[in-house]
């Protein structure tokens, strides 16, 4: 009777792990496993002759994570509402904290050293703001402008904390996720234009101040247009909000942003003007893509990639790698690639069986949409060098686990969807 009994309890795990591996959406896993695995052929690549193997510790971080992925599709989203204040006030004390004792290198504070590992703490505030703010815009209704204050507030803390250690990157990131879900909630799109205009005001301010009086009379329109009440009065503080960042888009520029941030934005319009500093990355990047043609020299066989002309490519310049040792065939694989998972999580974010789980699934795609599209323009010219890694091949042990982790969540929701529908 013992026997049997444990012989019963085994065949009851083994047919839940079937019905668990049944309703997975391995598309989300296969798709991010065959750029982890191309990825490590690049980033030996870029690390030939100098006795390193990050490739190696790549690896192993990815097939972690698809533990953590198999152990978070199992659990319902619904249970950490009543964790993410602690988790938001946790992740912000963290980021305090790495502002006054965290490890640097590189120019910049971002990490804090465990036991000789070291994390970044904005990598897991990313995933912490998507939390939150899909528990806030749960079931929310945009009638008001007034809506969009607690969203913003929860996501300018750390975005400051991020911004100053520095990391502008990741704080751009932030305000990615924010409008993405802002949007997926249903924000008018006229709001998010207000909301980015002012970015928009502060360049022209610095650079071209008499746009602004093009620029200005646009806001004063599409703000009347799309107020739902209180036009005049709205319409009026907006207008002085972005004066306000005018007067002082100067002084920002100049007290906040570091030479090499200043460099970095304004040089990839001609980055010949200074190829030996500010825009020796993006000609460097272009140069090795470029000498790809379309088939490339062939996996660990790229010459300017083996005599390391870019610094650090093995982490935000991965791109370049991949287009010079695949060519123009391997760089549009690659985006197919990132096409399909794109694709992927909307449908499941589409599907999902509640608002709070739709929005957490839009956050990610945010996320990863906005790195993927950065990462790439800057590789190839088209952006500023910011310093966002490429998702599942750019070298970053923090960033490549909270990849992970955000891939365990989309396939909970993804699961929960599919158990929905085939009980209807």
């Amino acid at each position: 009777m013992i026997n049997f009994g444990r012989k019963k309890i085994s065949n009851l795990k083994i047919v839940r792990n079937r019905k668990i591996w049944k309703d997975t959406d391995f598309t989300i896993l296969i798709v991010p496993f065959i750029l982890v695995h191309l990825s490590c052929f690049l980033i030996a690549s870029t690390q030939r002759n100098i006795g390193i193997a990050d490739w190696y510790h790549h690896a192993i971080i990815a097939y972690i994570g698809s533990l953590i992925v198999y152990f978070l599709a199992q659990v319902p989203l619904q249970d950490l509402r009543k964790y993410i204040v602690p988790i938001y006030v946790f992740t912000i004390l963290t980021l305090l904290y790495v502002n006054f004792s965290g490890t640097s290198a590189l120019g910049a504070q971002r990490w804090l050293s465990f036991a000789g590992l070291y994390v970044q703490p904005s990598e897991f505030a990313k995933l912490t703001l998507i939390l939150v703010l899909a528990s806030i815009l749960d079931r929310r209704r945009f009638t008001n402008l007034s809506h969009i204050i607690k969203p913003l507030l929860v996501s300018i803390f750390p975005w400051i904390f991020v911004f100053i250690q520095p990391d502008l990157g990741t704080s751009l990131v932030f305000g990615a996720i924010l409008l993405g879900m802002l949007y997926w909630s249903g924000m008018p799109y006229e709001w998010a234009f207000i909301v980015l205009a002012s970015s928009v005001t502060g360049f022209l301010s610095y650079s071209y101040p008499l746009g602004l009086f093009i620029w200005f009379p646009i806001i004063v329109f599409l703000s009347y247009k799309s107020l739902p009440n209180q036009r005049k009065i709205l319409t009026i503080l907006i207008l002085l909000f972005h004066s306000l960042i005018a007067q002082t888009s100067s002084w920002f520029w100049e007290t906040f942003l570091r030479d090499y941030q200043r460099d970095r934005l304004i040089l990839f319009l001609d980055p010949s003007q200074d190829p030996l500093g500010g825009g020796y990355h993006v000609l460097q990047s272009k140069i090795s893509i470029g000498s790809g043609g379309l088939v490339g020299t062939g996996l660990m066989q790229g010459q300017l990639t083996k005599l390391k002309f870019i610094p650090e490519q093995h982490t935000d310049f991965i791109f370049s790698a991949l287009g010079e040792e695949t060519g123009f065939l391997g760089t549009l694989l690659v985006l197919f690639l990132f096409f399909i998972l794109i694709f992927r999580l909307i449908k499941i974010a589409i599907e999902a069986r509640t608002d709070f789980e739709s929005l957490i699934v839009i956050g990610i795609v945010s996320m990863f949409m906005f790195q993927i599209m950065v990462n790439i323009f800057m590789t190839i010219g088209l952006g500023p060098v910011t310093g966002i890694p490429l998702p599942f091949m750019s070298y970053g042990r923090t960033a490549l686990f909270v990849n992970f982790i955000s891939l365990g969540l989309c396939l909970s929701v993804s699961r929960r969807g599919q158990s929905i529908r085939k009980n209807l």
